[in-house]
Parts: C-alpha cells; structure tokens; sequence
C-alpha cells in the first residue's frame, strides 16, 4: 500500500490545493476508508473563502463515500473490502451530548461551555473526505454498509444534505395534511421539500428564482412554485392559504430575508424550522413574532449522523421513495478540484451538486 495520497488542502482564504499528504493512521476505534465517491458542499464554500475558519493545512471536505481499507483492532462487525458511507457528523456514541440523544451536538462541550456543530469533525476540527483516502472516527457508530444495488451517486446525498433537508422537515415535526413552504430550492431545500412530502404535507409551496430547480422541486413534490424575483412571496403564500398561513415554513438559504419571509407565512401556532447557516446575527420582527405571544416554535437542526441515520436514508433510497441522482450535475476527477469549486462556488452551468472521484 502506498504511503502517501492526493488530499483537498485548505491553504489560506481564497485558496484551496491538492497536494500529497500521509495516509492516516488509525487507532483501535477507527477505520481508513478509501474513498470512491465525494462532493462540495456550500460550507466548504465558505472555508475555502475564510468565511469559516478552519486551520490552514486541514484537509477540508465531510460527504465520503467508499470502501473500508482497514479496521481499527477494536472494531467489530464490519469487514475491509464492505461498500460504507459516514455521516458528515460523526457522533463517538458515548459523550453527554450522544447520551443525551442529541448525537449532532456531539463533541461540543467544551472546558469554556459548549458551542455548536461539534459533531461535525470532517473537514473542520480533523482531516476531511475530498482525498483519496479519510480516516473515520469511531468506526461502529459511523460506517453505514451501502445496500448492495445502490451506487456510488444514488448515495452520495446521504451524509449531509439528505440528512439535513430532512431533519429539517423532521425538525418541523409535519403531520399528514399539513402545508408547507420550503424557501430556497438548493440542494438542502430540494431535500426538505421532499422529506416535507415523505412525511405527509399535501400542499407543499417552494421559494426559487432558478427555472432548473424549480422543475427538480416539482419532481421531488412541490406542488405550488413562486418565483420571488417576478412577485411578494410572502403575499403569494398568504394567498394561495386564502390568509391562514401555513403549518410549517422551512428556511433553507440563511438570510435575514429568507427567515424573517419564513416567519410572516407562519399561521398562529405555526413552527419556522431553520436550516440556514447564518453568518451575522438575525432580528425578529415584532408583529411576524406576535410580540412574542404566537405560539410560534423556531427550531434549528444540524444534519444527523451516526451509522442508524445512514441506513434510514439509504432505506429510503432502495425503496425508491427518494432519487437524487438528478441532484448530481457534474462530475470531476479529484485532480480536477480546483476547477470544480470554481463551478460550484460561482454556480455556473446550472450545478446543483458535483461527484468528485478519486
């Protein structure tokens, strides 16, 4: 086996490259997974611009698919050579926030408090995925054996923005009949309309400009669309609600615009499940919020990981209940990245998502 691999490097703001680095090595718990399929994410976006910061030198990327290289000495029940996916969070299973059910969160607590989005390690506090090969953290509460039939690509929507679009319905706790408004039709989005429609919404209204994804939302069950460069989306949805306002609205892009827009759609009672990442702080305006006396909910997600949330979704895949290949709109070979984030940060070409493969 080699000794060195190509791996995706954070270099400085404004600058990522592909350079040669060790292949890990890996302790008792974990596993080397050789990666055969990855992706860009819009957070990967924002670190190699310097809007997230991470270390310089970190190998940057949280969406692998692959095959298990080697086991870790105490890993038991799985075999090299199996097909696996790991979840973009990668929960160990046993710190207070895991044991407290809340597995995202794992890894947050600090000797300083606690902060979020700790149990999304790749590609922020260790090596990531765009590389040849990743190390896994925790190897029995993360690897996911990929159903035999199912490829690389029909997979690959599995570690995070399947997992985040639909916690994001999960979140908003839909019930069968329920209308909702999904603002923004990017790849998250798409997920959320679709998991708003898996778990039983019967209106389903999406927010877009782009004419592409607003026809995929069709397919993945909008059943209204609002283009919100041609009218008010707000005034479209209290209107198509004949003023009632809908059950819940997910907001899926991260702007005071999207979540204030999310708020004023609500009816009393209502749930606002926010996706977004925002990058200053937002403000709630006083007649949306019912100064406070609503009965409005505003919950937040960060994508579920761990080995359980893996299977579900890919469960889902192989039922056929969900196919996102059409998601995948470009590919590259990992010797091209540089060129395929420059696609996918300037969304040129209609991108959604981009499959990069070693």
């Amino acid at each position: 086996m080699a000794k060195s691999m190509k791996a995706t490097v954070f270099v400085a703001p404004g600058k990522i490259a592909l350079q040669e680095r060790p292949i890990p090595e890996i302790g008792p718990l974990d596993a080397l997974m050789r990666v055969t399929t990855t992706t860009i994410c819009g957070t990967d976006v924002h670190i190699m611009k310097g809007e997230y910061p991470v270390r310089p030198g970190l190998i940057i990327g949280h969406e692998p698919v692959g095959v298990i290289e080697k086991l870790g000495s105490a890993v038991k029940g799985y075999r090299e050579g199996q097909r696996v996916i790991a979840g973009a969070i990668t929960p160990s299973g046993y710190s207070n926030a895991c044991l407290s059910g809340c597995l995202s969160q794992d890894g947050a607590e600090t000797a300083y408090g606690w902060k979020a989005i700790g149990g999304w390690k790749f590609g922020n506090t260790i090596d990531g995925c765009q590389a040849e090969y990743v190390l896994v953290p925790d190897a029995m509460a993360n690897l996911a054996v990929v159903p035999d039939g199912l490829t690389d690509e029909e997979v690959l929507m599995c570690p995070d923005i399947m997992s985040t679009g639909f916690g994001g319905a999960q979140s908003g706790r839909i019930r069968i009949g329920d209308t909702v408004a999904v603002f923004a039709q990017g790849p998250i989005g798409l997920c959320a309309t679709l998991g708003a429609k898996l778990m039983g919404a019967t209106t389903i209204i999406g927010v877009e400009s782009v004419p592409a994804r607003m026809e995929v939302a069709r397919r993945l069950g909008a059943d209204h669309l609002i283009d919100f460069n041609k009218v008010d989306a707000v005034k479209e949805i209290m209107h198509l609600t004949q003023g009632r306002g809908v059950d819940v609205a997910i907001e899926a892009l991260g702007t005071q615009q999207t979540f204030e827009a999310s708020l004023r759609v609500l009816r009393p009672g209502g749930t606002l499940s926010s996706l977004g990442v925002y990058s200053k702080d937002l403000s709630i305006p006083l007649g949306a919020f019912g100064a406070g006396l609503g009965d409005h909910t505003i919950v937040t997600t960060l994508c579920p990981g761990g080995k359980e949330r893996m299977r579900r979704l890919m469960n889902v895949i192989a039922s056929q209940r969900a196919d996102l290949k059409s998601l995948v709109t470009h590919r590259f070979k990992l010797d091209q990245i540089e060129a395929a984030y420059d696609l996918f940060s300037h969304q040129r070409d209609g991108v959604l998502k981009v499959a990069i493969t070693p």
